[in-house]
């Protein structure tokens, strides 16, 4: 039996409360999805946010429970395949609305996405610091129209969708599960840097605050 991770991600309420979680099962030696989960959480979803239009409550993969419940079932449905890693985009912001999960190993997706030694599809005239980074255009939408080539693609901002595309961007960029060790968080200590939410908006402008 092959390794398996999971691919999460949360929404925020306006009051930085998660309102939703979406999550992909996918296996570590072919990279493909096996199962996914998606959660809204009750009350939290009803005091609105931002990507609160794309909730999806009619949706019948969608479950709305408190956030005691959903993240009790997650934990079981995440035992029942053995993960124990999650990979996320921005994975401190993740990491730090949840930290009931704090137990398992966390990994940055943006870590090697944004870094041009370990994204070959950055162009040439991309700005980067001298790391390597990104100065800017590093969110999931700006990342994944670079590696799919598809200029089309909008990031939906739901949950289990972006979790979905999150995966995507570790297809694409084809790297082994084990590359992923120099983007572990760090199990003592989330980091502050990163800790809001990315957006498309965010990458608007300059961010040198993370190189």
């Amino acid at each position: 039996m092959t390794d398996k991770f999971a691919v999460i991600d949360t929404e925020t309420n306006w009051n930085d409360q998660v309102m939703s979680i979406g999550i992909v099962v996918a296996d570590e030696e072919n990279w493909k999805k096996i199962d996914s989960k998606y959660y809204i959480i009750d009350p939290e979803y009803r005091v609105g946010g931002m990507f609160s239009s794309e909730l999806r409550l009619t949706e019948k993969e969608a479950h709305i429970t408190g956030r005691k419940q959903a993240l009790k079932e997650i934990s079981k449905w995440l035992e029942s395949y053995q993960v124990r890693k999650l990979f996320a985009y921005n994975a401190s912001f993740d990491k730090n609305h949840l930290p009931e999960y704090s137990g398992y190993e966390w990994y940055d997706i943006m870590r090697l996405a944004a870094y041009r030694q370990y994204n070959s599809a950055i162009p040439d005239t991309a700005e980067c610091w001298k790391t390597g980074r990104l100065k800017w255009g590093y969110g999931v939408e700006d990342i994944l129209k670079m590696l799919s080539k598809d200029r089309r693609y909008r990031e939906t901002h739901n949950a289990v969708s972006d979790a979905e595309d999150e995966l995507k961007i570790m297809q694409l960029l084809g790297h082994e599960i084990g590359q992923y060790e120099i983007a572990r968080l760090s199990p003592e200590k989330n980091s502050v840097r990163n800790c809001r939410k990315i957006t498309a908006a965010t990458y608007s402008g300059k961010t040198p605050e993370i190189q």
